[in-house]
């Protein structure tokens, strides 16, 4: 059986396979030859999407990493603290350090709180200390060795009168967890599973 292209004659069959290949041209012209352009842009997105792939691979590598320095820091010695025993605990250490340290506490001045971001309370306090430098300076390193969070914002050394001795006014700051609302204590844990 012969099909209706074997049919025709060799002119008709130049027409047909002439205006098939003219047809093809003018789709490709049409529908194809505009969007290579976008070849470039979509190459540009696709090495885009690899480098942020690339990125969040790299972040969830460190997730066990950053569980465990969240674990260390929630395990931390102030985070569980009431927020009624926060100038408690925070005078005590200060005291306990002197002690050990066998610092002069000369004066302490009133501890002001300061709230400068929604999960931390800031409690600020002045001492005036009068020591021998090695005794100052095992003060202020074993109150930057404990787990609670205090640090130096403020020094100020002077020599007392006989020069035996250095008198220091320190400001020191603790930062401690707010206590969380009931709805947020929920986000909390779920915090701690991711």
């Amino acid at each position: 059986m012969k099909t209706q292209f074997d049919s025709l004659r060799p002119f008709e069959k130049r027409v047909v396979v002439g205006v098939a290949a003219m047809l093809f041209v003018v789709l490709n012209l049409w529908l194809v030859f505009p969007y290579f352009s976008k070849w470039g842009e979509m190459q540009t997105r696709m090495a885009s999407a690899q480098a942020k792939l690339g990125k969040y691979h790299t972040a969830i590598a460190q997730t066990p990493t950053l569980q465990a320095a969240i674990n260390k820091l929630m395990a931390g010695g102030n985070s569980e603290i009431p927020i009624e025993e926060q100038g408690g605990q925070f005078q005590r250490i200060i005291q306990v350090q002197q002690a050990q340290s066998g610092v002069n506490l000369v004066s302490s001045g009133k501890i002001t709180t300061r709230t400068n971001n929604p999960y931390f309370v800031e409690l600020t306090q002045t001492i005036s200390v009068q020591s021998k430098e090695e005794q100052l300076v095992d003060f202020l390193y074993n109150l930057g060795q404990d787990t609670s969070l205090i640090r130096v914002r403020g020094l100020t050394l002077h020599p007392d009168p006989p020069r035996y001795s250095l008198n220091a006014s320190i400001t020191l700051v603790a930062s401690y967890q707010k206590n969380l609302k009931p709805g947020t204590a929920k986000s909390k844990q779920t915090l701690t599973k991711r």
